[in-house]
């Protein structure tokens, strides 16, 4: 435990960051489970939209440092990759 006034406060104050960051990786998580039952069984809009909020997200974790950005920008690409080949393969499909 700590003893000093600072250091107290500073325990405080990393339980309450620690709230904070877990609810945005979950939201996170969320949001990405969503953009992939979307892509499994919903149309291509839905989809665009699931994953435009999923890439917002992503990119406001980064940038408070919530999660690396290199994590944020590999999952954008994996999605992006996801989505990209929902569309073609929907396109593809007709003719």
């Amino acid at each position: 435990m700590p003893h000093s006034r600072s250091a107290k406060k500073s325990l405080r104050k990393d339980a309450k960051r620690r709230l904070h960051n877990r609810a945005i990786k979950r939201s996170i998580k969320t949001q990405i489970k969503k953009v992939m039952e979307t892509a499994q069984s919903g149309p291509i809009d839905t989809l665009r939209q699931e994953y435009n909020l999923a890439a917002k997200k992503l990119d406001k974790a980064a940038a408070q440092r919530v999660v690396h950005p290199n994590l944020a920008a590999r999952k954008k690409s994996q999605l992006a990759r996801l989505v990209h080949s929902k569309e073609t393969a929907g396109t593809s499909a007709p003719q």
